[in-house]
Order: structure tokens, then sequence, then C-alpha cells
């Protein structure tokens, strides 16, 4: 079956992307969701998602972002296929569009974080030439 991967910029492609991110982040709101979206575009942000039989089944929210540490990259703020759709190459083929995106745009590479319970995730990137070379520390305050 063919995958339609597109750029969610309009309204509603935006909206059919939330059941996929609401699984990966629990705490969005949908009547929220929309508003969050377009104050990331701000910053560059941007939703890849791949399409098949009219349904949204995986996603990725990436921007480009240049560092004193890699240059120039595109990184990956958030990728996830929907529960019961994934090991069907959705995820794997948003990687390889995110990949050749970063190299047409003179990137120096592509940069994401992933938690430490995600193992199918971690076999992903490995496979696809990711390498774990960091760990990534945070600090959150309460709102």
């Amino acid at each position: 079956m063919t995958l339609d991967i597109f750029i969610a910029d309009t309204d509603a492609g935006i909206q059919a992307c939330f059941p996929v991110f609401s699984e990966l982040r629990p705490h969005l709101e949908q009547d929220r969701f929309l508003a969050q979206v377009r104050r990331q575009q701000a910053q560059s942000y941007q939703i890849l998602a791949v399409r098949q039989q009219g349904a949204v089944k995986s996603v990725a929210g990436f921007r480009f972002a240049e560092f004193l540490a890699w240059g120039k990259i595109l990184y990956v703020d958030d990728l996830a296929t929907l529960s019961g759709e994934t090991s069907q190459g959705f995820a794997g083929a948003l990687l390889d569009w995110l990949i050749e995106h970063a190299q047409a745009h003179g990137c120096r590479g592509v940069h994401l974080d992933s938690g430490y319970h995600r193992h199918h995730a971690h076999r992903l990137y490995l496979n696809k030439g990711f390498q774990l070379s960091s760990h990534h520390f945070s600090l959150t305050f309460n709102a």
C-alpha cells in the first residue's frame, strides 16, 4: 500500500495528527493542540506525517537549529506511531524523509532525544545509523 507523507500545515492536517501525538505526549489537550503547534511553528517547528487509507499513522515534529557543538542540524522533537500500527515502516519512512530533507538543506546531521524506556524506537534509530552519543539532562519547573 502507498504511504502518503506530507507536511501538516493546515488546521485540519495538524488536528488529524493529534491522536498520534497524544500517545507520545499524553499531557497534551486537544483543544489547545493547534495553538501550541502554531506557536512552535513561529520557531521553525514543522509536522511531518504519514497517512495510510486516509488516517494519520505516524508523525514527526522537527525543526532546523544551529548549535556551536554541531553546526546546522535538523532536530526531531517528536516521533510517534499509533499503538497497534508499529513495526509497519511508518516511522522509518518518516526518518528516511527527514534525513534526506536535512541533507538537502545543508545540515550536518539529524539529532533527537529518546526516553530510556523506548527500546523499540532505539532499535529503529540504530538501524538508521544514529549513534547513542549523549545523555540529556533536564530541570523542570512547576508553572
